[in-house]
């Protein structure tokens, strides 16, 4: 049990749900204007791709982050052309570019790299973290110097622009124009429409927002955790984000949590592998990984009963004449 450190589990919590996060606000904005958004895993493994190698080719992590967003966009537009458009099913529209995508980024990365469905290691091209100043001043300083260091300070900006989106979203959801407009969409398209608001539109646009907010998940995955891609190394990160939207109830901070609790089980699941627990001894490695999705029937077992989702969720809209 000694070697279960709290300390590691924070700071590993912390590491860990920006994944989650970036994927849970994508799906946050197309769910909430009317549109089941079940391709964000495909989304992630795309951009994922997209990212490690153009960072990989042009050394710059900057330019992954670009394309990660430009491939998760379109893909978001083509599940909006769908779903919108054409009035498609939605959930069969979103397996499809999971599929798709789980096969299409193996069969490029060894196209085009040769090495087992992998790219190569970034190295200099991944984005690292950053050191706030003064962490080598409070470094000897019990627990504020191990607080500003590794909870506050020590994470990639990409960990940072995650929780900076909460209030963001939070406020164009609920405060803005467009919010009102976005969940009008979600809860009431033909009242919307009857309002004036071009319910299509919005929907497409919410759909753009989600693609490029998934996209840094996959960036995240690629060029900060990783440093590299390989196949399916999202693991369901998208499921789990649609699983938090539902533990949310369709709310940015409650969905936040969700994610953050996931990622908290995400770091215990690390931290215990190979450790003798009292009275259970050494846990199996497969068994532990198997924490988080457990965790997930759980939450979807308690929580799908008792959240909301929006009204006009996976319906196409058919304008009244």
């Amino acid at each position: 049990m000694d070697d279960i450190q709290l300390s590691s589990i924070v700071v590993s919590t912390i590491r860990n749900a920006p994944v989650l996060m970036f994927a849970a606000m994508a799906g946050l904005f197309a769910e909430r204007s009317g549109v089941v958004d079940i391709g964000l895993e495909g989304k992630i493994l795309a951009s994922a791709f997209a990212s490690a190698a153009v960072a990989f080719v042009t050394q710059n992590p900057w330019y992954g982050v670009a394309a990660g967003m430009a491939v998760s966009a379109a893909l978001a537009l083509l599940q909006g052309f769908v779903s919108i458009t054409q009035k498609g099913n939605q959930l069969v529209g979103g397996i499809a570019i999971n599929i798709a995508m789980s096969g299409l980024t193996f069969v490029l990365a060894q196209f085009f790299f040769q090495q087992g469905g992998r790219t190569p290691d970034l190295g200099e091209a991944r984005l690292f973290d950053i050191v706030l100043p003064g962490t080598a001043a409070l470094e000897g300083v019990p627990f504020l110097g191990w607080f500003y260091g590794h909870v506050i300070g020590g994470h990639s900006i990409l960990v940072y622009l995650a929780f900076l989106l909460v209030p963001i979203v939070h406020w164009t959801l609920y405060h803005s124009r467009f919010g009102l407009r976005l969940r009008a969409c979600g809860e009431n398209p033909h009242a919307a429409d009857a309002a004036g608001v071009s319910v299509e539109a919005t929907r497409y646009i919410a759909m753009l927002v989600a693609g490029v907010l998934c996209s840094f998940s996959g960036a995240y995955l690629a060029i900060v955790q990783s440093g590299f891609f390989l196949r399916d190394m999202s693991a369901g990160a998208g499921y789990l984000a649609l699983t938090a939207l539902v533990f949310g109830n369709w709310r940015p901070i409650y969905t936040v949590l969700g994610c953050i609790m996931f990622g908290f089980f995400g770091a215990v699941q690390i931290q215990i592998e190979g450790v003798d627990l009292p009275l259970v001894g050494r846990i199996p490695g497969s068994l532990i990984q198997m924490v988080p999705y457990v965790v997930t029937v759980i939450v979807l077992a308690g929580f799908m009963a008792k959240s909301v989702a929006p009204k006009a969720l996976g319906r196409p809209f058919v304008k009244s004449r």
